[in-house]
């Protein structure tokens, strides 16, 4: 099993004992440094407050130190996911259906680098968009990063 695995399957039960929910957990590196970045959020859709951020940190690093996984210096960083996230696993796209969205393409789609719309639906890799011209199905493939749109209101 992957360190990151490792690192999620003993995280996330302590995060959601504190009535907080994992959006992801990431550990990359960046530079000659290392992150691991823990993404937390409240499903009845109140704010993560910086008093939240700071418990999961006390309390995910009590439990890192305790499982001693990771073996290189790296550093924690716990935040809240915010308004305009990215939406990386199916999961994230299935509980944002109905809600305005952001797609950069690799390259263009049906001529197209950009597109925003409503994501009705998201099934087997393919976003359905409503645009305000019409609906696309799109391979989350082709797609460079989707995320939230923060200034429009959720329907």
């Amino acid at each position: 099993m992957s360190v990151l695995n490792v690192v999620k399957e003993n995280l996330e039960p302590i995060i959601l004992n504190m009535g907080l929910n994992v959006w992801d957990i990431q550990f990359e590196k960046e530079g000659i440094s290392k992150f691991l970045r823990v993404y937390i959020f409240k499903k009845n859709g109140a704010s993560v407050t910086l008093d939240d951020c700071e418990m999961v940190s006390y309390e995910v690093s009590k439990k890192l130190d305790e499982i001693d996984v990771i073996k290189e210096k790296y550093f924690l960083e716990v935040s809240s996911i915010g308004i305009d996230r990215k939406l990386a696993k199916d999961i994230h796209f299935k509980n944002s259906i109905g809600r305005h969205i952001n797609i950069k393409f690799k390259k263009t789609f049906e001529g197209k680098k950009y597109l925003k719309g409503i994501l009705k639906n998201f099934k087997d890799g393919e976003i359905e968009l409503q645009t305000m011209d019409e609906i696309f199905n799109i391979p989350i493939k082709n797609c460079s990063f989707v995320k939230l749109d923060g200034e429009s209101e959720e329907v």
